[in-house]
């Protein structure tokens, strides 16, 4: 099924080019319209892997769900045209995201289309498990009319959330309305969501094992959370728990699951996900008893579907435009309010991690020190200064999608630091980068925003007031008469048009520093010749 269409201006991820832009979406979805001006949306909902392999260097952006495994393969095959990588859903597990992030590719999700759908089958389980469904329900079409099994009632008893996100959240909502007491872990979300939503913190996984009588997770896989429900962890739930995993296969450990079944540790259980799907025939899970089983459903609903596959459609569209504000998953995600106020310091951090870059090429670690109130939450300016170190110094191109990526394969140490007060400037950013090695080095640049305009306000320890623009040269000097004008001399004598100048001292008759914007770069022998004057100690020249 193909949608194509004139070509308007483009501008964002595909500023220049002048043919539409083609979208495949290689897994079975609901898209929605397929009718948008500028783009190409080809619809092959069971595509096989040779021939999405063989297909996917001709589009801008590939759209899949569970199915497709985005691999290196994968995106090695796609070439340098491929831009944008969506995922209709929550989970990008079947994404190799640090690969994508290397390569420069966003990747988006759609995590609110399914969030209902996913936490009512979470909640489905929890009650067939606590009604002994599954059991009921075998016994019944084999012919065994058994009225003996003691259910649970789930009124008063205590749920365990681990992971109060969007799914855990709502989890929380409807275990409310069926009268339980919700305790949740989760270590990454602030106290005040928990007061919001009226549940109880648990301060370790521990101490939530110990405390309830059913357990649902609710949190993405990862290396931290894979495994996360082992034997041990298992066996701290008190006998007769239930548990319950419709987030992602692996999060509790299959086989520990079943012996706890086994054993009778645990009353039931109830699953959606696998570590492998579909799963084989032999799998630990079918032999089970008291385990509720679903062929991960979460997200199957009508109404789900209706709203994924239009949401990661638009959201691709959009980012194909430079629009990446929703659904951006290795890219800051920032609303256009955000991106107005923070416009100035995006600006002066790229410049400052460039100028840092030509002083100390080859840096180990890299501090960001935010000082003052920011308009913003001043983050993504961390990656803008990455963007600035990165670049020039390596094959990939540094971007906000993979200036992160880029740094850890590097190496690069990263730290942050936030200071409430800024003694001389309303805010200022101040970026220093160390090489450890038989004698440590480092390099100290600072700057805040006027308007909208970057200025430095640190070289070093010295204290400067300059715009950031074209050639900078950094000179130091003992304090004395003649300094400057022995410079200026020299480069008028080159022809170079000095645009702009900023003076700084320790102290009186001691170390100084000066620096002058240029209109034109100086050539290495113009920059020996700065050198060699006797009033100048050091001389280096950068570009903004």
């Amino acid at each position: 099924m193909t949608a194509s269409a004139t070509h308007p201006e483009q501008t964002g991820l595909d500023a220049g080019s002048s043919a539409p832009l083609r979208v495949l979406i290689c897994d079975e979805m609901n898209p929605g319209q397929l009718e948008f001006p500028g783009f190409e949306i080809e619809y092959e909902g069971n595509l096989p892997r040779e021939e999405t392999l063989r297909r996917l260097p001709e589009f801008d952006a590939l759209i899949t769900r569970s199915r497709t495994k985005v691999d290196r393969e994968l995106i090695d095959a796609a070439g340098p045209r491929l831009k944008v990588i969506g995922r209709g859903g929550v989970g990008v597990d079947n994404i190799d995201l640090e690969y994508a992030s290397l390569r420069g590719l966003l990747v988006l999700n759609a995590p609110e289309s399914n969030n209902v759908s996913a936490a009512e089958l979470a909640v489905m389980h929890l009650m067939a498990a606590a009604r002994g469904l599954t059991v009921s329900d075998a016994k019944t079409r084999a012919g065994v009319w058994d009225r003996k099994f003691l259910g649970l009632e789930l009124k008063d008893r205590t749920l365990g959330i681990i992971g109060l996100g969007r799914i855990g959240s709502m989890v929380a909502d409807r275990a409310q309305g069926l009268r339980m007491k919700v305790v949740a872990y989760d270590p990454y979300v602030p106290d005040s969501k928990f007061e919001r939503l009226g549940v109880e913190r648990a301060a370790t996984l521990d101490d939530l094992l110990a405390r309830v009588d059913a357990v649902t997770v609710h949190t993405p896989l990862t290396d931290e959370t894979r495994g996360m429900l082992g034997r041990a962890e298992l066996a701290k739930l008190k006998k007769g728990a239930i548990a319950v995993n419709a987030a992602r296969g692996g999060i509790i450990d299959e086989e520990a699951l079943v012996e706890a079944l086994e054993s009778g540790h645990l009353f039931a259980a109830g699953v959606d996900v696998f570590v492998h799907e579909p799963p084989t025939p032999d799998h630990v899970f079918l032999r089970a008893p008291n385990l509720g089983i679903t062929a991960h459903l979460g997200a199957n609903t009508v109404e789900a579907q209706e709203r994924v596959g239009a949401e990661i459609v638009g959201r691709v569209l959009a980012a194909l435009h430079g629009d990446v504000s929703r659904g951006a998953v290795n890219a800051p995600a920032l609303d256009a309010k955000t991106t107005e106020a923070l416009g100035g310091y995006l600006k002066l951090g790229e410049k400052l991690g460039r100028i840092l870059a030509q002083l100390l090429p080859g840096a180990s670690d890299i501090e960001v020190t935010f000082r003052g109130d920011f308009p913003a939450d001043p983050a993504p300016v961390l990656t803008s200064v990455l963007v600035g170190y990165l670049s020039g110094s390596l094959d990939v191109r540094p971007n906000m999608i993979n200036a992160r990526a880029l740094a850890k394969e590097r190496g690069l140490s990263v730290a942050v630091r936030e200071q409430q007060d800024s003694p001389d400037y309303q805010t200022e950013v101040i970026v220093k980068v160390t090489e450890h090695g038989s004698r440590d080095r480092s390099r100290t640049v600072g700057g805040t925003v006027f308007g909208k305009s970057p200025r430095l306000t640190r070289l070093r320890d010295f204290r400067v007031e300059l715009e950031p623009e074209g050639y900078i040269l950094i000179a130091s000097n003992q304090d004395k008469p003649g300094a400057v004008a022995k410079l200026s001399n020299l480069l008028g004598t080159w022809g170079i048009n000095i645009a702009g100048m900023a003076l700084g001292r320790a102290e009186k008759g001691g170390q100084a520093l000066f620096t002058l914007t240029l209109d034109d770069s100086l050539t290495p022998e113009q920059l020996e010749a700065v050198r060699s004057l006797d009033v100048i100690e050091s001389a280096f020249l950068v570009k903004a």
